[in-house]
């Protein structure tokens, strides 16, 4: 009988630990492997956001060419689709990555109970420690970052598996890769090719100034794996491998910058580990910073919102992050901090909200990274940044942005202003562009507002 391997966050052959016992299984029963993902409608939706649903669509096609076209895509619920095609195939199993998201995690309960007899087979997860395997010494999970890395390094992890060789893949009747919709944004290649292509181009052009330079997003030198990732074009431990064999010849400098990088892996990791422990954080603050009547609520609150998600705050630095993620897909990391403390802090909208826009339009959008990013911003997650440390846009431009080139690049109205006052062209007067909008709010009062709604945090 043949097997079923059901794709979701891991769309690529090499290490893959499910794929593995997948083929080895079918192989012993001298059978065929079905390869499946299902297009499930509570992920493909407008929820989604229009940019990512394309890029999905053009990693599906590129695992379709790299199954020979075998690729069985059905649309549907999975809790229906599954069943029904084990039955049609007469399939013993159907093995999966490990899903450790709170949707997934529910989703796979489900199927399984409809499976029945048929096991559904979890085999490895989409990060290169599981969540919830790395704990304290009294056997909790981690509350602070530094020492889950810590562990999560002495824990470690096992080497890529190579991509089976010649699987079998067997010929089932699929509803096709959906068609992808209308976007704007241009997307990177997807795919599991061009995701190795785009790591082999950073370790080799750009890891070595990565320590220095991973802040500064006039420069561009991040590593921009975060879309792969997402989608397990690549798995984390093929990285990691590889960082490490650079590590055994590495100057100190290009050490030092590794390990910046294998830290930021870590931290992804840390992340999806405090959502397995706290399922709830997508949705809710792990703790109160601030009472109920310090956010903005009805027009107000809407008013705020659209001058930010269309870059209309008056804070250039602002404005050229919400700018570039509308025309791209993506932002730059160290400007996804200053945008999210500025809605939440000068704004004062719920960071709720906030991680909604991102998610609708990131590229990378990843609930775990997303939303726990977001609480660290806002100061009410695990770990978090205090709630009283609130990003100046000013002086975060001024430093990061230096020259201002990436402001200008992004904030067209500001192309004849020079650094500094790039960064704040308010201050130019009369002279000041008429068609960029001054500042929506003064951000020295409001994170004045902020600090004191902070003294009247809940307690307790």
């Amino acid at each position: 009988m043949p097997t079923i391997c059901w794709f979701r966050r891991d769309l690529r052959l090499a290490d893959h630990p499910a794929l593995a016992a997948a083929v080895a299984q079918a192989r012993d029963a001298d059978d065929e492997v079905v390869p499946l993902f299902v297009l499930d409608p509570a992920l493909w939706s407008d929820a989604t956001g229009a940019p990512r649903r394309a890029y999905l669509a053009a990693s599906l096609r590129a695992l379709d060419e790299a199954t020979g076209g075998r690729l069985v895509v059905r649309h549907g619920r999975p809790v229906d689709v599954v069943p029904a095609l084990v039955r049609e195939t007469g399939a013993d199993a159907v093995h999966v990555t490990a899903a450790t998201e709170p949707y997934g995690r529910r989703r796979d309960d489900a199927v399984e109970a409809a499976l029945g007899a048929v096991p559904l087979v979890r085999t490895g997860s989409p990060y290169a420690v599981g969540p919830g395997r790395v704990r304290t010494g009294d056997d909790r999970a981690y509350q602070v970052f530094t020492p889950f890395r810590r562990a999560w390094l002495d824990h470690g992890w096992h080497d890529p598996a190579p991509a089976p060789r010649d699987a079998p893949w067997a010929d089932v009747r699929g509803d096709g890769v959906p068609d992808a919709p209308a976007t704007d944004v241009p997307l990177p290649d997807a795919g599991e090719r061009a995701a190795h292509a785009r790591w082999r181009a950073f370790v080799a052009d750009d890891l070595a100034g990565y320590g220095t330079d991973r802040d500064r997003p006039d420069l561009d030198v991040t590593s921009w794996m975060s879309v792969h990732l997402k989608y397990g074009e690549i798995h984390p431990r093929t990285m990691l491998a590889d960082l490490a064999a650079v590590a055994r010849d590495a100057e100190p400098a290009l050490a030092a910058s590794l390990a910046t990088y294998r830290s930021e892996l870590a931290w992804r990791e840390f992340h999806a580990d405090v959502l397995w422990h706290h399922p709830g954080a997508a949705t809710r603050s792990l703790r109160p910073v601030v009472p109920e009547d310090a956010w903005v609520t009805g027009r107000a609150e809407d008013e705020a919102f659209d001058v930010w998600a269309h870059g209309r705050t008056g804070y250039p630095l602002v404005d050229a992050g919400m700018r570039q993620l509308r025309a791209t897909g993506w932002m730059h990391n160290r400007v996804r901090m200053v945008v999210a403390s500025f809605l939440v802090k000068d704004l004062h909208v719920r960071w709720q909200r906030g991680a909604e826009h991102f998610m609708r339009w990131l590229l990378d959008g990843d609930v775990s990274q997303n939303q726990l990013n977001w609480q660290w911003v806002a100061g009410t997650g695990r770990d978090a940044a205090p709630f009283f440390r609130i990003f100046n846009p000013v002086t975060q431009g001024r430093k990061f942005d230096p020259d201002g080139q990436y402001v200008r690049r992004w904030v067209p109205e500001l192309r004849d202003v020079p650094a500094p006052a790039v960064h704040e062209p308010w201050t130019l007067g009369l002279q000041a562009p008429e068609d960029y909008p001054p500042p929506v709010v003064d951000h020295k009062h409001e994170r004045e507002v902020a600090l004191a709604d902070h003294k009247r945090r809940p307690t307790g």
